[in-house]
């Protein structure tokens, strides 16, 4: 059994189709995976590292806005198009899965032209060019947000499966995890983070979150800084003796600090929100607002909607105006029990097996579909064949 994985460019990418590719390889132990990227992408580095076979090919996006680099972009997908298609038809995969990026466009189109399944999975509530272009040709999208087919083109074939998160990010474990991080069973907790690489407007906001809350020992605070940041953050800026306050440049125990959160300011990229909703934790999001399309805040406000999140526009964010919404959530318990229900019910841990079982239902239906295709030429060939035998005869008689 052999599959191609696709999608780059960013870790919002990069990260679903690894968690698909690990899967599909659980799922089917004697698989063969091959995982194209863009040549220079952040995936030639991920993606080896993680043990997958890896080939790329040369694309990049069009700009937004008339432009002569468009014209050389354009030529270029053209030769990634006969690029992935010659690797494809050598490869002879069952199907190819796409997860977004410049590079899923000429792979996916690719497939599409050469009769393999493909399915691509769109990890934003609004979705990206490349998957609204792609939906209506692939077999199946698979989104992440429900509502967002609405932006799909008419007639596409689709399925919300949500988004897949590590198996460490599950419901259920405050307990387990307020023990492992040190924190007592009781108190209000929370978690503040801007990202791998930190967010100026969250770190400036929190600086005066933590002065509000410095005298209050029911309150536990863990801000991550992001690395770039951190010794900014601190330069000049005592912590709170009563001890209540963490800083850390980047956490690696995020499953950990979720499950235990009682609330998390972050940003709204979709990875994030998947495991926010998973562990069912409370949050007050901050879009980043130069994200693509303005996903993020279409993200957050699908949060918003279903009673899970608040959102703060970045541009809008003060320390004051962040620590007061603290302030009336902490007075507010029955609100955020109310907002960790729709959390949880907005959240979806069996995303990943929902997408493997949407790409072996793909390749079901084209094992049929080979089938009827074939026993159909057979029938016309054995049509064809007694017909004329039929003709034969008839002249032979009439001598």
């Amino acid at each position: 059994m052999r599959f191609i994985i696709t999608g780059g460019g960013t870790g919002g990418h990069i990260y679903p189709a690894l968690a698909i590719a690990r899967g599909l390889q659980e799922k089917y132990p004697q698989a063969e995976i091959l995982y194209i990227g863009k040549d220079g992408g952040p995936e030639a580095d991920l993606v080896p590292a993680a043990g997958f076979a890896f080939q790329s090919i040369r694309v990049r996006g069009l700009q937004r806005r008339l432009s002569l680099a468009n014209v050389s972009a354009l030529w270029q997908a053209g030769a990634a198009f006969f690029h992935a298609r010659r690797i494809i038809a050598g490869f002879r995969p069952l199907a190819v899965i796409g997860t977004g990026g410049y590079v899923c466009g000429p792979v996916l189109l690719a497939a599409v032209f050469l009769k393999v399944p493909a399915l691509i999975h769109e990890q934003n509530a609004l979705p990206g060019v490349t998957t609204r272009l792609l939906a209506r040709l692939v077999k199946l999208t698979a989104l992440t947000f429900a509502g967002s087919e609405q932006y799909l083109p008419r007639g596409a074939r689709f399925k919300v499966t949500g988004l897949p998160v590590r198996p460490e990010f599950s419901p259920g474990r405050r307990e387990e995890a307020r023990k492992a991080l040190d924190l007592p069973p009781e108190g209000f907790f929370i978690l503040s983070f801007g990202g791998s690489q930190g967010a100026r407007t969250i770190n400036r906001a929190m600086r005066e979150v933590i002065e509000r809350f410095r005298h209050r020992r029911d309150v536990r605070i863990l801000h991550v800084t992001g690395p770039a940041q951190y010794e900014e953050f601190r330069k000049g800026f005592a912590l709170p003796e009563t001890g209540n306050t963490t800083i850390k440049p980047y956490l690696y125990e995020m499953p950990l600090a979720l499950s235990a959160a009682d609330l998390v300011v972050c940003r709204a990229g979709a990875a994030t929100l998947a495991e926010i909703t998973v562990t069912g934790t409370p949050a007050i999001l901050v879009p980043y607002p130069y994200a693509t399309g303005n996903h993020q805040e279409f993200n957050a406000r699908a949060l918003e909607r279903e009673g899970a999140a608040i959102v703060l526009k970045d541009e809008e964010l003060t320390g004051e105006k962040l620590a007061n919404q603290i302030e009336k959530l902490l007075a507010d318990p029955g609100r955020l029990e109310a907002m960790a229900r729709a959390g949880r019910r907005l959240g979806r841990p069996r995303a990943l097996a929902d997408i493997l079982q949407c790409i072996e239902e793909l390749m079901e239906e084209q094992k049929v579909h080979r089938h009827t295709g074939t026993k159909g030429q057979r029938e016309k060939g054995a049509r064809g064949e007694r017909k004329k035998g039929t003709k034969g005869q008839g002249r032979k008689n009439s001598h």
